[in-house]
């Protein structure tokens, strides 16, 4: 079962999926600044633009398209998107 997420008045929005027992979301986002918070371990991937994202207790680094970073459970992040772009999600 597909399903649709909105966040932030539309400008973050995702669609969830469940694919050999691991829930993973492919999505957009519009520039701006988001903050989300992790209830499980995420690994996401930059697959078209560029982000900024400051993981809880870390530092500003970069994410060109193909690269990935991971957030710790019960933890949260930080994103800057200058244009847009989009990104998946795995649930670790």
């Amino acid at each position: 079962m597909i399903k649709a997420n909105t966040y932030f008045n539309g400008t973050v929005q995702s669609l969830g999926f469940e694919r050999n027992g691991r829930r993973q979301t492919v999505g957009v986002i519009a520039p701006g600044t988001y903050h989300f918070d992790t209830g499980g371990a995420e690994r996401m991937t930059v697959v078209c633009g560029e982000l900024q994202i400051k993981v809880a207790g870390g530092e500003w680094r970069n994410y060109p398209q193909g690269t990935a970073f991971e957030v710790p459970a019960k933890s949260g992040f930080d994103i800057v998107a200058a244009a847009e772009a989009a990104y998946w999600c795995e649930f670790l």
